[in-house]
């Protein structure tokens, strides 16, 4: 049987470096919330069986944008951090997954993912054991700093890469390895971390430098030049 494809939105983060009122995934983005972007990009892949995104209890901007629940899209309650929202996801993909499905995590805050990414992320990973994410190779010099924002040392750029999403993993291996992780306190900032905690070595696929983070302000600006090529 062939596995299916499911994506994990963990989406109850607040953005606090956008400095904004709201929450950066429904900041305006193109006439759509940053959110909107991003899920719209899994409901138009035909292989995605259902897409869970995971917000917070305070969350009063999903009702005002998905105020129809579309049949692919499940929200469940997100957590403190994103390991949690990520692993309340799964918890509820139990019922619905086998443990050999695929996991894509992808960041609420990447709308500007190409499909031409996600085509080779899912073929270049489709038979492995255990999967990895896209990232990308490390093009500039890297300088660890002090305290005191003193250069301390430039660090070799070779064989490092910038962490990127989706991340694609088994999901029983995905869901163990979180569930440790957390359970020993440590509160990973990708899935990637939690699979080599437990053993494993994602792989590496090479993706495209358009698939940026919104983060700051200044990067809505970019992510629209990105949507509008």
């Amino acid at each position: 049987m062939s596995p299916n494809y499911w994506v994990v939105i963990p989406a109850a983060g607040v953005g606090k470096r956008m400095g904004s009122q709201i929450p950066k995934q429904y900041l305006p983005l193109l006439g759509k919330t940053v959110l909107e972007h991003t899920i719209n990009i899994f409901l138009d892949y035909p292989a995605i069986q259902g897409i869970i995104v995971a917000t917070s209890d305070e969350d009063y901007w999903w009702s005002q944008y998905f105020p129809i629940q579309h049949p692919k899209i499940m929200r469940v309650a997100g957590g403190k951090e994103r390991c949690h929202s990520v692993l309340n996801s799964l918890v509820y993909l139990q019922t619905l997954a086998n443990s050999e499905d695929w996991v894509l995590v992808h960041d609420a805050a990447r709308p500007c993912l190409q499909q031409m990414d996600l085509n080779l992320l899912i073929k270049t990973l489709n038979n492995h054991s255990v999967g990895g994410l896209l990232a990308l190779p490390v093009s500039d010099t890297l300088k660890r700093g002090s305290d005191q924002r003193e250069v301390v040392v430039t660090v070799s750029r070779e064989n490092l890469w910038r962490a990127l999403t989706p991340q694609m993993f088994r999901f029983k291996k995905l869901h163990d390895a979180l569930a440790s992780a957390i359970r020993y306190g440590n509160y990973v900032t990708d899935e990637a971390s939690a699979m080599e905690q437990a053993g494993y070595a994602p792989y590496l696929v090479e993706g495209h430098g358009s698939n940026i983070k919104i983060t700051h302000p200044q990067d809505l600006a970019q992510a629209e030049l990105f949507l509008s090529l």
